[in-house]
């Protein structure tokens, strides 16, 4: 058997095959590859197969179920309770507990989530907002001095101020509660077990304590951990959190109430409103106020499909789906031809146009949601970008918010606001056809860098406008008491007859829009399979400047795009995209550019 069809065959059956077979595979796999060093030299043959897989540009194939995520070792833990007859609910609930030890730069239960369920038994979609809220104390000038100025991004990150009430735990149950079938606790023991004998440092979360040593050592709690004796984590180091595997245990016999009330919510309020030289506002009645909000998906038509996602408060499905459905009428076959490029970049900036207009919480400010994704609205702004105007076949000079029909006379000023990414994405199809895609964040990397009970505090808040205004006009996506910030986090289902096809998401900040959507359109469009797809240099259009990926062969569109009247930025383009498609056979793919993988049965 060739290691070709090792790797692309069903991996979890390479733990029934020869000690021979097993070694071939950890021969194939290069020593000085990041993935195969220290943190993940003890993983699974199957788990091996699937980085060698990943690194070959071939997806995992499955038939029963399959999953997808930012860390082989939170991917095993989550198979192992697929494979036992979970469901992807419980599953997710595995998988996040993990990744809120291995790999807590990004998410954690400190954070929040989006979350969107297929449920195979009713062929319905449900989307679950776990999205942060703002404290009851905040102001609209929260992010403001006394001159009323706009903070500095990281003067306002790092500490207490810009923490939002946690809602991964209460997703996580909820979702559970909803569609799992596993013992609640059982689902928590993997992490716990983790966090009490010690998991190895991988290479991506060293790399990100180094990156920010300086600000990760500002409060003594957070850096006691990232940097143990004065010294930070290095790749293959062991690292233990008896602190998390307490918290864990807690949520595993009492439910998120022992979250959300009693004595971990009073020492993460604590944490928060005594944070040396930038105290923030959470109180414990936000703690305990603290819901889940099931919510409408959003879901617009590209070619055959239905692209689904998640609604206000997050921008994602919005813009995705803006994005699809003003090129939806374009020949988009060549993606070699920048004109290509020109017609997704221009919908991308029609699309940003919109989002910074009119997108923020729906529950306190009016939305033309409807209207931002009707046909008849997104055809006149396909208009604007079709080839035959009068100043030929090049970028659009001017990009503006349209004027989608809705049924409130509100204008909006334009959104100033920051996203940066430090988030992460997994994809789960389960045995029983249960489809979920989930992206989980804690904002920007390391959060508010505040550290209580093993986990990090998020710095959701700075997702919200520092400015309340805009000449003169309100901006939407400003900070309000026990709102949710706009999100441009992309859990995406996309349908066909009815039936989940393709799973997929990104993290990435307001780059995540452009991941998921060039994503989409390589699978649909160009014929790629989802390993290619996630795997595919990225050229990403949010404000007018063409950002294309480094190193990567699509650099050689720069100077046609500059041709085209685009400025162009070539840089590093680092998504996480975590992709499964479900045809006759379920295949998995794990962007490259970092440390996740597929796996299924």
């Amino acid at each position: 058997m060739s290691l070709q069809n090792l790797f692309t065959g069903c991996v979890l059956c390479l733990l029934l095959t020869s000690p021979a077979i097993g070694q071939q595979v950890a021969d194939a796999i290069a020593p000085e590859d990041e993935t195969a060093n220290g943190a993940f030299e003890n993983l699974s043959v199957a788990a091996q197969a699937a980085i060698a897989a990943k690194d070959a540009g071939s997806p995992v194939t499955a038939n029963d179920w399959m999953i997808a995520a930012a860390n082989p070792l939170a991917v095993e833990a989550g198979a192992t309770i697929l494979a036992e007859g979970g469901t992807a609910a419980d599953a997710m609930v595995t998988v996040q507990s993990v990744l809120g030890l291995v790999e807590p730069q990004s998410s954690g239960l400190g954070g929040g989530a989006f979350l969107v369920w297929f449920d195979a038994a009713s062929g319905t979609i449900t989307t679950l907002d776990g999205r942060e809220t703002a404290p009851l104390a905040a102001t609209p000038t929260v992010f403001q001095d006394e001159n009323g100025e706009r903070l500095g991004f990281f003067d306002a990150v790092v500490g207490g101020l810009s923490v939002g009430t946690p809602g991964t735990p209460k997703l996580m149950e909820d979702a559970h509660r909803r569609w799992g079938m596993s013992n609640w606790a059982s689902l928590l023991a993997p992490a716990i077990r983790l966090a009490e004998t010690g998991f190895a440092v991988s290479p991506r979360m060293a790399e990100s304590i180094a990156r920010d040593a300086e600000r990760l050592q500002r409060f003594p709690a957070t850096a006691d951990y990232f940097f143990p004796g004065g010294t930070p984590l290095a790749a293959g180091d062991l690292r233990d959190n008896p602190a998390y595997a307490d918290t864990l245990r807690q949520i595993a016999s009492y439910g998120t109430d022992a979250f959300y009330t009693g004595a971990i919510a009073e020492d993460i309020v604590a944490t928060v409103r005594n944070a040396e030289g930038n105290p923030g506002l959470l109180s414990t009645i936000d703690m305990a106020l603290y819901d889940v909000v099931a919510r409408d998906p959003v879901c617009v038509p590209y070619r055959t499909f239905e692209v689904c996602g998640m609604g206000p408060p997050s921008s994602g499905a919005l813009t995705v789906g803006q994005i699809l459905g003003i090129v939806n009428s374009f020949d988009l076959s060549d993606p070699n031809d920048p004109h290509t490029w020109r017609l997704i970049g221009d919908a991308s900036r029609l699309a940003f146009a919109d989002r910074g207009r009119y997108m923020a919480d729906s529950d306190y400010v009016p939305m033309p949601t409807k209207g931002l994704v009707d046909p008849a609205y997104l055809a006149a702004r396909a208009e604007l970008i079709e080839g035959d105007r009068t100043d030929g076949r090049v970028a659009l000079p001017d990009v503006a918010p349209g004027s989608p029909e809705w049924d409130h006379a509100q204008i909006w000023g334009d959104d100033v606001s920051i996203e940066f990414p430090s988030t992460s994405h997994i994809s789960i199809v389960d045995s029983y056809g249960n489809a979920l895609s989930m992206t989980t964040t804690i904002e920007n990397g390391f959060g508010s860098r505040l550290f209580v009970r093993g986990f990090l505090l998020n710095n959701e808040l700075t997702d919200f406008s520092f400015a309340t205004h805009n000449n003169g006009a309100p901006i939407a996506n400003r900070i309000e008491p026990g709102k949710r910030p706009r999100s441009s986090m992309a859990p995406t289902i996309v349908m066909q007859d009815g039936q989940p096809s393709l799973v997929i998401g990104s993290p990435g900040g307001s780059r995540i829009i452009g991941y998921v959507a060039q994503a989409i359109i390589a699978h649909i469009d160009w014929g790629m399979d989802v390993q290619q797809a996630v795997s595919m240099p990225h050229l990403v259009n949010r404000f007018g400047t063409f950002d294309i990926e480094e190193g990567t062969a699509l650099v050689s569109l720069e100077e046609p795009l500059i041709a085209l009247g685009y400025e162009v930025s070539v840089r590093g383009l680092n998504s996480g995209l975590h992709a499964i498609a479900i045809g006759e056979q379920l295949q998995g793919g794990a962007d490259p550019r970092r440390e996740g993988i597929a796996l299924g049965e």
